[in-house]
């Protein structure tokens, strides 16, 4: 009987409290949106989305938290752009076709879709090929 060996990813203290601190930005940042606390809420996309950005450069050798990381960074974008669309008014202004500021969004929501579709359609199956290889 082969025994598959565990694979476990760590995650060192330091970066574990910065995701953490991030967690704690995004709250901010969106409960400024609800409270339509604008200065605040759009202060706090720069820590948040620049935490977000980080976190996925650290973990660029990894591809699945990569691409999981990626899709945070770009739906932190999204959420960014929407709130600031509100805050501003052009949110239900018709841009194109019938879609109002507020569908610019989509843009970055899709692009994370894109990349977690990638990872689990092309990368994800290649891993699994490779683990089985290797236990064969």
């Amino acid at each position: 009987m082969i025994n598959k060996k565990d694979n476990f990813f760590s995650i060192p203290a330091r970066y574990r409290r910065l995701e953490n601190l991030h967690i704690v930005f995004w709250l901010f940042k969106d409960i400024s949106w609800c409270m339509i606390w604008k200065v605040l809420g759009i202060v706090m996309v720069v820590p948040t989305l620049s935490v977000a950005i980080y976190i996925a450069y650290r973990t660029r050798k990894i591809k699945s938290e990569l691409a999981h990381n990626l899709a945070v960074a770009f739906w932190i974008s999204a959420n960014s752009y929407w709130m600031i669309s509100e805050f501003f008014g052009f949110d239900e202004v018709s841009v194109v076709s019938g879609y109002e500021g507020k569908h610019v969004a989509m843009i970055p929501f899709l692009i994370g879709v894109i990349i977690l579709g990638w990872y689990y359609l092309v990368e994800r199956r290649k891993e699994i090929n490779k683990e089985e290889v290797v236990t064969m």
